[in-house]
């Protein structure tokens, strides 16, 4: 079992049948019960992947928080009691990292299925939002941004209402540029399933950090008036995976 003081050595097959039980039972009664395990399998490893990718993050973008704590890095999974429904619990945990709420994001998105990771894109005006002022002046060089560094067909392109809804297996900018621009909230991320081996490796950790300094330079277009100067400071202290 991962503990919150070492590196992140993979999902355990526990977590995924964790939230598939949790589906079924969905109670306070049934969790006050399986709290142990929620705890162990769970939270515990989500702060040891949120330590073990905070090096990551501090060092291409420090205002990033990368605290392991509810409310900071991970989403609570017992729901408002006033939207609940009825059914008092999430099923799945959600890492997310960012500068501040409602800021475009990072994220890993863990249920009984599998893993979703990727980047979520706050395309609204706001004071530090600059996705959608960038978009006007800086369509080409976004646009260029994915031919240079090779994102196009790569992330599944997801809108994000209360639940996502998919637009493309296989996004291309080029194609989508016009309706990406519409969009308040999108997603652009790669899954994998809980039958994937990977997942319960310490490689999983390392096709993370691959996945987000590919889709950091798209990210340089929501934090900065000049994404262009951002991804080139990346490009010279980091670099970027191919």
């Amino acid at each position: 079992m991962s503990s919150d003081s070492s590196s992140f050595t993979g999902f355990g097959k526990e977590s995924f049948k964790f939230f598939a039980e949790l589906s079924e039972n969905n109670s306070l009664q049934w969790f006050t019960q399986n709290r142990e395990r929620y705890d162990n399998f769970i939270v515990l490893p989500a702060k040891t992947l949120i330590n073990s990718l905070a090096p990551f993050f501090n060092q291409v973008e420090p205002k990033i928080n990368t605290e392991p704590k509810f409310d900071k890095t991970m989403l609570r999974i017992n729901k408002d009691a006033r939207f609940s429904d009825k059914v008092p619990y999430r099923t799945y945990f959600l890492i997310h990292f960012r500068r501040f709420k409602k800021d475009s994001e990072f994220y890993i998105y863990i249920d009984q299925k599998g893993i979703e990771y990727g980047l979520l894109i706050n395309n609204s005006v706001g004071n530090e939002l600059f996705f959608k002022k960038n978009l006007p002046g800086h369509k080409d060089e976004l646009v260029e941004t994915f031919r240079r560094f090779e994102l196009n067909g790569k992330f599944d392109f997801y809108e994000m209402n209360k639940e996502p809804e998919l637009i493309s297996k296989s996004f291309d900018i080029e194609k989508e540029f016009n309706r990406m621009a519409r969009i308040k909230f999108f997603l652009l991320q790669k899954e994998l399933s809980k039958d994937s081996e990977i997942i319960y490796s310490s490689d999983i950790l390392l096709e993370i950090v691959k996945t987000f300094s590919q889709l950091y330079p798209v990210y340089c277009f929501s934090i900065s008036h000049n994404p262009l100067a951002v991804i080139e400071k990346f490009e010279e202290e980091i670099g970027i995976p191919r």
